[in-house]
């Protein structure tokens, strides 16, 4: 390509080049800057010798970290709630956008559309203190207007940790369905109309255009979104498990993840070195999951692969 070329092209994509610098500027200062600390999970840090001046000790902070007896419930807890957002996520996503998509008139759509997003938009304390407002012991909805009026003894819910892993998922869909929702909402909206036109004049249901029609429309989609939520499954919500439960550490068995294990080795401890092995070992494993993911996907499709 000649330069007068290469000239003109830039000068074509100049604004859609400084349309997307502040993105690139967060993004490199968000994601790339803060790798140099990748070097504290080798180190013993203190603050009077810094990021590269503190002592060298090797691996001891991931031997450290695999002995304690935090780091199989942490793990487990990260991967089985992310398999389950994963699952559930999905399928309830995928409903609530078909029937969105089956609504007629505009208006009732968007009603219910900025019903299901709305929660999206709330910051996890509101949530955390609307949940708290539904399991409080001594002020909660559930407790005062449904267990005592018919009798039975009320519930001490942030004391309690077998209620919770439903809690959670069930407040993790309330909270993410409406932006997954709309995602696949948009590819139901592309789909051709006279593939269900034509499914109708040979007599099928519903359930068999949806089946057989929707669903095999939106696969691309629901594997792209797929390999990046395996690509975070390591990672766990940090409001979530911390902010809602309200730190109790009575839940600590079914609460403690990646981040929030992160969060209290600062606070308590200081240990600024074992958490920055934990946060490494996250971003290892994700990035192999990820690989692994879009092999196996390429090996079934390799049009759905994402490279």
């Amino acid at each position: 390509m000649s330069k007068s070329n290469a000239f003109v092209k830039l000068k074509k994509f100049l604004p859609f080049y400084v349309m997307a610098l502040p993105g690139i500027i967060y993004f490199f200062i968000n994601s790339y800057i803060p790798m140099g600390g990748l070097i504290l999970a080798f180190e013993k840090y203190t603050v009077k010798g810094g990021i590269f001046g503190s002592q060298k000790v090797g691996l001891s902070n991931f031997k450290f970290l695999f002995s304690s007896a935090d780091a199989w419930l942490m793990t487990r807890n990260t991967i089985v709630y992310n398999l389950i957002f994963i699952i559930l996520g999905t399928v309830v996503s995928i409903v609530v956008a078909y029937l969105l998509h089956e609504l007629k008139g505009n208006l009732p759509r968007k009603l219910y559309q900025t019903t299901i997003l709305f929660p999206s938009l709330l910051s996890i304390i509101i949530v955390s203190y609307l949940v708290n407002a539904v399991l409080a012991g001594d002020t909660g909805f559930i407790n005062n207007n449904i267990l005592i009026p018919m009798g039975l003894e009320p519930i001490s819910f942030y004391s309690e940790s077998k209620y919770w892993p439903f809690i959670l998922v069930f407040v993790h869909l309330w909270q993410m369905t409406g932006t997954n929702c709309i995602l696949y909402l948009a590819n139901m909206s592309a789909i051709d109309p006279g593939l269900y036109e034509a499914a109708s004049l040979d007599g099928a249901s519903r359930w068999h255009t949806f089946i057989h029609i929707t669903i095999p429309c939106l696969i691309p989609t629901i594997i792209t979104l797929t390999i990046l939520a395996v690509g975070k499954i390591f990672n766990s919500d940090f409001g979530l498990f911390y902010q809602v439960p309200m730190n109790s550490g009575a839940l600590i068995n079914v609460t403690q993840t990646i981040d929030t294990y992160v969060y209290r080795g600062l606070m308590n401890t200081a240990n600024m070195g074992m958490s920055a092995a934990a946060c490494f070992y996250q971003s290892v494993v994700g990035f192999i999951l990820v690989m692994i993911t879009n092999h196996l996907v390429k090996k079934i499709s390799k049009e759905n692969a994402m490279f």
